[in-house]
């Protein structure tokens, strides 16, 4: 594949949608036809697919009784005609309204077209008729009509119906379907059934007037529509040009996917407006087939399901050259770029690792938690959830028994951070020294390094980190304690933990479904806001801004950081993390998640985040992803699950999943990296 494919949107099933919003003039079709056309080629330009209008876009919806004058009825279809004819040579998916007179019923309609082609037509099914609504004196609703197919503009047998979905053959993930204003209004919204028939993208076509407030009803109910629908929704409002007899408009778009918003307009726009939205097909696919409520709702309604008709045909897809994702996609998807957001996120994420911490510690009998301090990020984190569990069960800190366990290649610098920490904190604090004991070890199996020679291989390093879980484990037998274990998300993703006897093992995890990059904010947030008081932030600060490290190599560094760095080994955690994610939570093809990073990381600063750390390195490569994407398939995928499949409870944090055997993954023990690992190759250098 070549560069400019793969950095093709297209490529890995995303779609780019216009939710367009013309200025226009009630009345006046052929303006609003040309407005149309202009808009559409516009939106060529930006290389959408799919393209959507306003609901009675060619006629304006503040008609009224002009919509029973045959001249206005005749120029809406000429401007139609206007616009297919001009369509042949424009390769969008337009949906526009207008209204059409069928056997001498009026329908308020939206036409579905594409290069000159009309591939079907929706007519409203709700018609409101209440407070400043009056539609029922104009238009019938969609089950009025007699027919299923209608003769348009010299053209036969066009689908006519309220239950039409359009699916494109070339992009079968592509299937929508269409629904009018006030049809999203309803109880049970058409679109409901039509995303249980296999819809996963919905249009609405509307006008929706303006008054205080009803903007964030829209917003509830477009988000709300769409995540119940595990389907991206698009609403196009009508806008300036609209009568301000008795209302007013502020052309509101919308797309949303899956509940979460992907674009809006700018309300009360002078001009008109185009809004663009990158829609990722695969993440409503996946979701559907991970939520089997949604299949069993399939087959509750599967009688009603089958009186839908599927409208195929065949798209233009601007998939051969380079289209990068306008999309914003989060550097840190685990962790909320909003401020307030961010600060939400982060009480809660507390409050579910001190709540199931204080009902494992009240049920287990223990007097004593029991923990071990390395001065960096995960113990850390752990100690200031055992000190706030101790706070909330009103029990001195100094139940809390925190260990520094010194060994072969600890620096002064962690060495003296985790002795602040404890101290700060108003734990009680022990020092064990851990070389003799690993001595004797390496004495008792015969390793080189006992006689003097500096082999520090994996039993060098592991004998450490199974001296200092050993440890931790008789003390905990010693005073009634329970052993709270340290190690996060990303860890058990990378298999980046001593297995048993080590950082793998603990009487419970508190961090276990937490990534690195959230510990990381998670700290931060606690300092900046003085969560455990100013004495301790200064702590928390330096641990910040440690290098991370297991620090079981010993070496010579002058800059008094840690030797021996993980992110040399396993990769940098802020790429990993974001790998992780897709993959755990949505399970996307490993050359997606490489589109998908590439996109947020090659060149872009980030934006809204003045008070966490900064990434060390602000670009990655296609290169440098695609070489971390590797080491993560197979550790992920080939070398670590062993380890998962027997971790300790743990609670689950976030949305983003655990690694738990009894939550969100289970896989086996030996099975192989071999597929994911080939999907490299469709990775261009």
């Amino acid at each position: 594949m070549s560069q400019k494919q793969f950095l093709n949107l297209y490529t890995h099933n995303f779609i780019r949608t216009a939710v367009i919003l013309p200025k226009l003039k009630v009345a006046d079709p052929e303006f609003n036809s040309r407005e149309t056309i202009r808009l559409l080629r516009q939106a060529q330009e930006n290389n959408a697919l799919l393209a959507a209008f306003p609901e009675l876009g060619l006629s304006a919806y503040s008609c009224d009784d002009l919509f029973h004058q045959q001249a206005l009825l005749d120029g809406c279809l000429a401007g139609l005609a206007t616009i297919l004819d001009e369509s042949k040579s424009i390769p969008i998916i337009g949906i526009v309204g207008l209204p059409l007179r069928i056997d001498s019923l009026l329908f308020n309609c939206a036409v579905v077209f594409y290069r000159g082609k009309v591939l079907g037509i929706t007519p409203k099914t709700y018609l409101p008729n209440y407070r400043e609504f009056y539609e029922l004196r104009q238009f019938s609703p969609a089950d009025h009509s007699l027919r299923d197919t209608i003769d348009l503009l010299g053209q036969s047998d066009i689908p006519f119906g309220n239950k039409l979905l359009f699916q494109v053959e070339n992009q079968p993930l592509l299937t929508f379907t269409i629904e009018v204003c006030e049809d999203v209004w309803v109880p049970i919204p058409p679109s409901s059934y039509a995303a249980l028939a296999g819809a996963t993208v919905i249009v609405n076509l509307s006008a929706s007037n303006i008054t205080v407030g009803k903007a964030d009803y829209r917003r509830q109910l477009v988000s709300n529509q769409s995540g119940r629908c595990l389907a991206a929704y698009l609403y196009s409002a009508a806008g300036l040009g609209e009568s301000s007899t008795d209302l007013a408009w502020d052309g509101h778009g919308m797309i949303y996917e899956n509940g979460s918003q992907v674009a809006e307009s700018k309300r009360f726009c002078y001009e008109d407006q185009i809004v663009y939205g990158d829609l990722d097909l695969d993440r409503l696919v996946q979701e559907r087939m991970r939520q089997n409520s949604f299949g069993q709702s399939i087959q509750r309604f599967r009688d009603s399901l089958q009186s839908f008709r599927t409208i195929s045909f065949a798209a233009d897809l601007p998939s051969a050259e380079k289209i990068p994702l306008e999309r914003r996609y989060e550097r840190f998807p685990f962790v909320p770029s909003d401020p307030a957001r961010r600060d939400e996120r982060c009480r809660e994420v507390y409050e579910i690792q001190v709540q199931a911490l204080v009902k494992r510690f009240r049920s287990s009998g223990a007097d004593k938690m029991v923990i071990g301090i390395s001065g960096g990020l995960d113990s850390t984190q752990a100690l200031i959830v055992c000190a706030r569990a101790m706070d909330v069960m009103g029990l001195s800190r100094f139940h809390i028994l925190a260990y520094t366990m010194p060994g072969f290649a600890t620096s002064q610098r962690t060495l003296e951070q985790a002795r602040r920490l404890i101290r700060t904190v108003g734990c009680t604090y022990r020092e064990i020294d851990i070389r003799p004991s690993c001595h004797q070890m390496l004495k008792d199996i015969g390793h080189p390094f006992h006689e003097g020679q500096p082999v520090y291989d994996v039993t060098f390093e592991n004998v450490q980190a199974g001296e200092r879980t050993s440890h931790l484990f008789r003390l905990a037998n010693q005073y009634g304690g329970i052993v709270v274990g340290t190690s996060d998300l990303s860890e058990m993703a990378l298999g980046w933990c001593t297995y048993g006897v080590g950082d793998h093992m603990a009487h419970y995890h508190v961090n276990a479904s937490v990534p690195k990059t959230l510990i990381q904010y998670l700290i931060r947030w606690t300092a900046l806001t003085d969560q455990l008081g100013s004495e301790v932030s200064p702590v928390l600060n330096d641990i910040l801004e440690t290098e991370i490290s297991p620090e079981l190599v010993p070496g010579d560094d002058t800059s008094g950081q840690p030797v021996q760095r993980t992110e040399d080994i396993v990769g940098p955690y802020e790429l990993q993390d974001f790998t992780l994610y897709y993959t755990l939570r949505l399970g996307y093809l490993p050359a997606k998640v490489a589109f998908m990073a590439w996109s947020a990381w090659h060149d872009k600063k980030i934006p809204g985040w003045p008070d966490i750390p900064e990434p060390k390195q602000h670009e990655y490569t296609l290169h440098d992803i695609k070489k971390w994407l590797k080491v993560f398939l197979w550790r992920f995928f080939k070398t670590s699950q062993f380890k998962r499949t027997c971790v300790p409870n743990s609670p689950k944090v976030g949305s983003g999943g655990s690694l738990s055997p009894r939550g969100d993954w289970r896989a086996p023990s030996d099975g192989e990296a071999t597929a994911f690992v080939a999907e490299l190759d469709r990775i261009p250098d």
